[in-house]
């Protein structure tokens, strides 16, 4: 992981101004190979928490996370569901980050669930959506498509910023899922 990123050449397309307080962070599931290093790499004030769910593949992103110094909540919205919410809203209070992959962890590939709309509009928080688009890569036969940049290549970094908490749920549901969609690979 930290070799490709290393030899990748990265462009930031910052589509919205640079939010540097603490903030619910998006991307989907099958770019998960890239999206801790940005996540990372972004000057966001507070601890970085990622959600990673219960399943043995969580256990794998859990230390690679660790790895990385971002901090994990275990569970997701097929188990331990309350347990997340519970920690995020702990997290939240605390003014640190939280990172979702909102069609995680089984699908279906670019779904959205109510985790991350529900949180931003609870503590009126703006939802920051990282996409990570490689020119070249190799792509799973997965649900999720997941996909790893090959090395050397160049990777578009998209990063938005939105508002969803004067929405209704389905609402900032359908919006989100509009929004993380427009630079996500097909």
């Amino acid at each position: 992981m930290r070799l490709i990123w290393a030899s990748s050449t990265k462009r930031y397309h910052y589509l919205d101004e640079e939010f540097k307080e603490h903030a619910l962070l998006v991307g989907w599931h099958g770019e998960l190979f890239t999206l801790p290093m940005i996540y990372r790499a972004l000057a966001i004030k507070g601890e970085k928490f990622g959600v990673v769910s219960q399943h043995h593949d969580g256990n794998m992103i859990a230390k690679v996370l660790a790895m990385l110094g971002i901090s994990t909540i275990r569970g997701s919205s097929r188990k331990g569901a309350r347990g997340v919410i519970i920690h995020a809203i702990k997290e939240l209070k605390a003014q640190n980050c939280i990172f979702f992959t909102p069609d995680g962890p089984k699908g279906p590939r670019y779904s959205i669930g109510d985790g991350a709309v529900a949180l931003a509009r609870k503590f009126r928080l703006p939802i920051i959506i990282i996409t990570a688009t490689p020119q070249n890569y190799w792509q799973f036969n997965s649900w999720d498509k997941f996909v790893v940049p090959k090395p050397f290549s160049k990777i578009d970094i998209y990063y938005q910023v939105v508002h969803l908490y004067d929405m209704e749920l389905e609402e900032g549901k359908s919006y989100l899922q509009e929004r993380m969609r427009e630079y996500a690979l097909k």
